[in-house]
């Protein structure tokens, strides 16, 4: 039989082949194929890849950086219970809630917004680093209706029960969340985001005055707005991250991991701590305050 020149290289091929040494059991994989040096670069690329996202996952429920040293965790809110506080309404005073304006429910605290009050810590705290997350309903009402969502976090609160008391709020306000709002004689001393301290400002008696969170733009009061300049707070319906260091009567304020506002002097410098409902459905949850070292 005739061998051309082509059948005898292919018959040359499979000797070559069935002659090679082959790899040992225990090191097939990889290391088995004539891909394996383009297999593994694609898995250290799609390792990046997860890396990166992971990066990203944290950052979207970032944590301000310059939290100072700190304790363990005191537990306002377990998800259960309102156990670690009061609530007030002034149209039925001290722990009466008989329209249900603060319920739990999965979780989470749901403030119905359909009456002004809140829920107060039964302590008051100096000193200390707090930690929470908030998140807007649909529904605002009167005398706030059809406005942009408006709740908030007031401390350093010293006094009997009434809207509101004499405190310093980080307001949770749809385009204004960060901002300081000083009540009924509080006060403290602003620095700016260049570091400079600028001149103190005190809530009038029975009032309040405002020190907007830093590089704010224009504001409209009207449902859903977001600050065209420097917005904060994650889209509607998502969860944010607020912190409050309050240290010796040096306060700061931090959304979503920013800094947004800062003070010294603050008073008063320490008390107890509210959540509002002020017109706007907002839920909170992981309520916790940690003792500065």
């Amino acid at each position: 039989m005739r061998i051309d020149a082509k059948t005898t290289a292919l018959l040359r091929g499979k000797h070559e082949h069935a002659c090679r040494p082959r790899p040992h059991p225990r090191k097939m994989g990889l290391e088995g194929t004539p891909f394996s040096l383009s297999v593994r670069s694609n898995y250290l690329k799609i390792g990046g890849l997860v890396l990166f996202l992971c990066v990203c996952a944290a950052s979207a429920n970032a944590q301000a950086t310059d939290i100072p040293a700190h304790g363990p965790a005191i537990v306002l809110f377990d998800g259960k219970n309102l156990d670690q506080f009061d609530t007030f309404l002034p149209s039925a005073g001290p722990n009466s809630d008989p329209n249900h304006v603060f319920t739990v429910e999965d979780g989470f605290v749901h403030v119905s917004g359909t009456e002004f009050g809140y829920f107060i810590t039964k302590q008051e705290y100096k000193n200390y680093y707090l930690r929470a997350e908030f998140k807007w309903g649909e529904g605002t009402f009167a005398p706030r209706q059809g406005q942009a969502r408006d709740s908030g976090i007031l401390y350093n609160i010293q006094g009997p029960n009434k809207v509101w008391q004499r405190s310093i709020e980080f307001p949770i306000n749809e385009g204004c969340t960060g901002d300081f709002w000083m009540t009924d004689g509080a006060a403290p001393s602003p620095i700016g985001p260049d570091g400079k301290a600028g001149a103190r400002v005190t809530g009038p008696e029975g009032k309040a005055s405002k020190i907007d969170r830093f590089n704010k733009g224009e504001f409209k009061n009207v449902t859903g707005f977001r600050d065209p300049i420097n917005e904060l707070e994650k889209p509607h319906g998502e969860w944010n991250v607020v912190e409050l260091v309050n240290r010796d009567g040096h306060v700061w304020q931090y959304v979503n991991g920013k800094l947004a506002n800062e003070g010294t002097d603050a008073f008063p410098a320490s008390g107890r701590i509210l959540f509002q409902s002020e017109g706007a459905e907002v839920f909170f949850r992981n309520i916790k305050v940690y003792p500065l070292k």
